[in-house]
């Protein structure tokens, strides 16, 4: 399949490119696009052939389920039941934007997408073309993110091309995503609200607006309500520990890691935030990759996925990555790179 790669206006998307990519959503194909987290694989939500397709094409297992994007309250509504006030709230304070509401589902989601669930993600991305792509086609886009299942998300447009040329039609590229993390996935199905995934929306955040919030420990048994919950997500080839403790303990421990994998002749690559790449530079790993500063967490979500996909593309066998605080979307970040390292996780 030939796969079209339109490099489109972020702010003020070309009309043409938009009716393109909206006939083939209506005709039960699917296309590949961004929002402000991460790039997402489109289909019409409400066929169930086209979502199956995304399965296909990601290699996804059947019973991890798919958000849907909307465009406005009113093309949500009709897909839920109970459009609740802790809803409401949580629409008007975070909408559009990187939160995912899971609700009770009406018939008209098909089990494709729900996973055979009676409840549904939906969330209104804060994206242009997303929203203009959703208003067009005129339903509503499940979409997980635009790469192939278990690989580091797609935060930028050759991330896409890189994994699903000449599997999907069309891609929109509007260059890189600005939160760089997957949306906070919210349950309001039970009594107290529950995140299933935590991302671009904090916990502090949402307890401003609906009190308490509690979260979710999944268990290996029970079927995943959300996204990134039961699988290994977001991780590179190379082999990936996740070291957490005193910064000072924590650069010793990289320091004596690099010179292991060198004798092994392995070859090493580190992420780190600012503050630490100095003292990490004249080890000379083959790949330093500084994810931001820890002052501005927000630059360390939004470069961590560029930073696994990097160490792919120089085929870095061994991957040092610093932990970061968990306040705010630091406990974002750190359930990326959890799941990236299969729980490999040194406490030093």
């Amino acid at each position: 399949m030939e796969t079209k790669r339109f490099y489109i206006n972020s702010q003020d998307p070309e009309p043409k490119y938009i009716e393109e990519a909206a006939v083939l959503i209506r005709n039960g194909q699917l296309v590949a696009f961004p929002t402000e987290t991460v790039y997402g694989l489109g289909a019409n939500a409400l066929n169930p052939q086209a979502c199956a397709e995304i399965f296909k094409v990601k290699g996804r297992p059947q019973d991890n389920p798919l958000i849907v994007h909307v465009a406005n309250l009113d093309m949500m509504k009709p897909l839920v039941n109970g459009w609740s006030e802790r809803a409401e709230r949580c629409a008007r304070a975070f909408w559009p934007g990187p939160l995912t509401l899971v609700l009770s589902k009406t018939g008209i989601i098909p089990d494709t997408v729900s996973a055979g669930l009676d409840s549904v993600g939906i969330r209104m991305p804060n994206n242009p073309i997303a929203l203009a792509l959703i208003e067009k086609a005129g339903v509503p886009i499940a979409a997980p993110s635009a790469n192939l299942s278990g690989k580091p998300s797609p935060t930028n447009g050759i991330h896409v091309w890189k994994d699903l040329k000449e599997r999907i039609p069309l891609i929109l590229d509007g260059g890189v995503c600005d939160v760089g993390v997957e949306s906070t996935v919210l349950d309001l199905t039970g009594e107290i609200p529950c995140i299933l995934r935590p991302g671009g929306v904090t916990r502090e955040k949402l307890e401003e607006v609906l009190g308490k919030v509690s979260i979710d420990h999944p268990s290996g048994d029970q079927p995943p309500k959300a996204p990134g919950m039961k699988y290994r997500h977001y991780a590179p080839k190379g082999e990936l520990f996740l070291l957490i403790g005193e910064r000072e303990k924590v650069l010793t421990r990289i320091t004596e890691e690099i010179l292991k994998a060198h004798r092994r002749l392995k070859k090493v690559g580190v992420l780190c935030t600012l503050e630490s790449a100095s003292h990490l530079h004249s080890q000379r790993p083959e790949l330093l990759f500084v994810l931001g500063s820890e002052e501005r967490p927000e630059e360390v979500a939004s470069s961590l996925y560029e930073g696994l996909r990097l160490c792919d593309e120089q085929g870095i066998d061994t991957i040092l990555a610093e932990g970061v605080s968990q306040n705010g979307i630091g406990f974002a970040i750190m359930n990326r790179l959890e799941k990236a390292s299969g729980h490999n996780i040194w406490y030093v």
